[in-house]
């Protein structure tokens, strides 16, 4: 999923890079953007910074009030849908450990 992310930047270069530095400037240019700035999707639309410095809890609380505002203020827009769930995530695993259960 990273590479294809990387691969999908607008900013990633169609016929390659034009040397080893290049690369590398675009590399930290891409990590600094990708824990920074881009919101995931899989951490409810927080950057990973936010998360790692456990503001994503208050951010996503101040998402799921602004959503109830404005599915009260204008509930014919959401008709029967809720709203979206904004309830900080667990614990995140690339690699997580499989389950062993007991014989």
């Amino acid at each position: 999923a990273l590479f294809r992310t990387a691969k999908y930047r607008p900013t990633y270069p169609p016929d390659g890079f034009a040397d080893l530095e290049a690369a590398r400037q675009w590399v930290l240019d891409f990590v600094t953007w990708y824990n920074q700035e881009h919101r995931h999707s899989a951490i409810r639309y927080v950057t990973p910074a936010e998360r790692h410095r456990g503001r994503d809890e208050g951010l996503l609380a101040r998402r799921q009030h602004r959503y109830q505002q404005a599915r009260a203020a204008k509930p014919e827009r959401w008709g029967s849908r809720p709203i979206r769930d904004w309830t900080p995530i667990g614990a995140v695993h690339l690699n997580p450990e499989p389950v062993v259960e007991a014989a």
